[in-house]
């Protein structure tokens, strides 16, 4: 029984080994790393010392086998994540420029990681749940893996486990509107919401950022922990707002810290924490995670 379980894409990852490559040129990779934003969370989770477990689909090919190796060697229970044997493993490969920014190529709709369905969430995974966490980017991959993270969130919701999301969508590519159609069954029943800036103003359609995260609270979220990467994060509740430090890091590969972040605060919080030490607990987690090349080579260790 896990207490933590995620529902979502499992992939690989391949990057440029230098930075200012743009994909459409010819030149050298580093990888694959077994990545995918619930994935690299729900690894974090298990270096923590959780119980976790995930729902995902891969390939009957090497990719599959390197993102299974890694979550079984790191503690993740793995008996949910089917193997798509007429599909091949997701893949993203990208490419990172000066200025911080990334570039991406995805292959997830017809691939592997986007054959999950609500049959593939059961008892068997659900049994223990304490924490449900959910990223947007899955609920973009498909209608069914959409649907598979909405029954498990109302699973977990129905039995008292907290639920999470991280609304890690980009608006530009499918729209405002229709980034709070498809976060919308989940913002409903959320306890702890984990958004940028960016995030928290579009989902409430309120142009400041914190006053979109006091809004949030007013919704009915119990918690809503603002990401500010290195300056740390805010974090606001019906008790009131506090602002906690973040931590300089030497930054290798950004690509997981948020994730990271994310497990690190939902730990603090199964743990007993006050909300201010999950979110300094949060805030080491996601330093960390950036320390390292590959999303899931900086996770956090107990």
């Amino acid at each position: 029984m896990a207490a933590i379980v995620c529902v979502g894409e499992l992939i690989v990852e391949i990057m440029r080994k230098q930075v200012g490559v743009a994909l459409d040129r010819p030149d050298d990779f580093a990888g694959p790393f077994p990545s995918g934003a619930p994935a690299i969370f729900i690894d974090a989770a298990a270096g923590l010392g959780a119980d976790a477990a995930m729902v995902a689909a891969v390939g009957d090919d090497d990719f599959g086998k390197c993102c299974l190796d890694r979550l079984r060697a790191d503690g993740v229970d793995t008996s949910g994540v089917k193997i798509a044997s007429r599909y091949t493993t997701g893949t993203a490969f990208v490419t990172y420029f000066d200025d911080g920014s990334r570039q991406f190529i995805f292959h997830l709709p017809h691939s592997a990681a986007a054959q999950v369905s609500p049959d593939d969430v059961d008892e068997s995974v659900m049994n223990g749940v304490k924490w449900f966490h959910v990223c947007g980017s899955s609920l973009s991959v498909g209608q069914g893996m959409r649907d598979a993270c909405y029954k498990a969130a109302e699973i977990a919701h129905s039995r008292g486990a907290m639920v999470s999301l991280d609304p890690n969508l980009r608006p530009e590519l499918l729209g405002i509107d229709e980034v709070r159609r498809i976060c919308g069954p989940i913002l409903e029943i959320a306890d702890v919401i984990f958004p940028s800036g960016d995030e928290a103003a579009m989902l409430a359609d309120i142009d400041s950022p914190e006053d979109a995260c006091r809004q949030l609270v007013k919704s009915g979220a119990r918690v809503v922990a603002l990401k500010r990467g290195a300056d740390g994060c805010t974090v606001f509740s019906a008790h009131g707002e506090v602002n906690v430090q973040g931590i300089l890091a030497e930054v290798v590969d950004p690509t997981g810290a948020g994730d990271c972040f994310d497990a690190g605060f939902a730990i603090g919080m199964l743990r007993g924490l006050s909300l201010p030490d999950a979110a300094a607990l949060a805030n080491k987690a996601g330093a960390h995670a950036v320390t390292v090349r590959g999303p899931m080579a900086g996770a956090p260790d107990d």
